[in-house]
């Protein structure tokens, strides 16, 4: 059994790629990198890799060749429906048995302009015919560190999305449950993968726990959550980008109850306290 990890250099896949690593032997797994050079560690580590990018679709057909169980991790947005649609075409055409793919909270209704290539791709695999799960992924605790350390370094938790709630857990946590997808559980055809949905204004304790420091908690407007975030060293563009994840949130488009993600791991999540002081250690 061959298996492959997309998005092979960022956290996910690598997370995913050493969870693969104690269940299976290295011969049968595969990391995509989109260039000899970005794959150099992982080759030292001892994963086969595959060259591939998701915007040639020649280059997916090829890198996808013998693989049987694909673990496709959800590309940048920009042209990302067309890219997707490689991919899964060359999934297809290569004798892909499976795919797990990282998607977004509640695809299926959102309205979050995050939503919609998620939903195409869902769409896309359903039409494929290949058997698989629809990994839907609701918010990693690491997205919320350019607040964190604002916040550690000043004197203030800023943010914007009012009591907007979202189901924070770590990324480890998302890419284990892939990874064990990517392995042959037995889980359903969809997986709402979300903590416990809470506000900022509790993320923030949690956090003044971890750290063992005191801050103002200040539920800004646009202007300032984007200027506190531009004080602390973020460049104004970023922080417009982090803004629009605000407004998600303050829609409720992360805020998801579902067991799924603990009967998926099969314990509890990490708390939001010892997640900082995990990540901040």
């Amino acid at each position: 059994m061959n298996y492959l990890v997309t998005g092979a250099t960022g956290g996910f896949g690598g997370y995913a790629l050493d969870f693969l690593k104690e269940s299976v032997p290295d011969s049968e797994i595969y990391a995509l990198v989109r260039s000899e050079e970005k794959g150099e560690a992982l080759k030292k580590a001892g994963f086969n890799t595959r060259i591939g990018d998701y915007a040639d679709a020649e280059s997916m057909k090829a890198a996808l060749k013998g693989i049987d169980r694909l673990l496709f991790v959800s590309g940048a947005p920009g042209n990302r429906q067309e890219e997707h649609g490689n991919v899964v075409d060359s999934a297809k055409e290569a004798g892909v048995s499976y795919i797990a793919y990282t998607s977004f909270a509640g695809a299926d209704h959102a309205t979050s302009p995050l939503a919609a290539d998620h939903l195409f791709t869902e769409k896309r695999i359903e039409e494929s015919g290949i058997p698989h799960t629809f990994l839907r992924n609701n918010w990693y605790l690491e997205n919320e560190m350019p607040i964190v350390q604002a916040a550690l370094t000043g004197d203030k938790f800023v943010y914007a999305a009012g009591n907007g709630k979202t189901g924070w857990a770590l990324k480890r946590e998302y890419a284990e449950v892939a990874a064990k997808a990517l392995l042959g559980e037995d889980f359903p055809a969809i997986l709402e993968l979300s903590g416990k949905p809470v506000t900022y204004e509790v993320l923030a304790q949690a956090l003044k726990q971890a750290a063992g420091k005191e801050f103002d908690v200040v539920n800004s407007d646009d202007k300032g959550f984007v200027a506190n975030l531009a004080a602390s060293g973020l460049p104004e563009s970023v922080a417009e980008i982090f803004l629009s994840f605000q407004y998600d949130i303050k829609n409720d488009q992360l805020d998801v109850v579902s067991a799924d993600f603990e009967k998926a791991l099969g314990r509890p999540l990490v708390s939001l306290e010892a997640g900082f002081k995990e990540l901040l250690a």
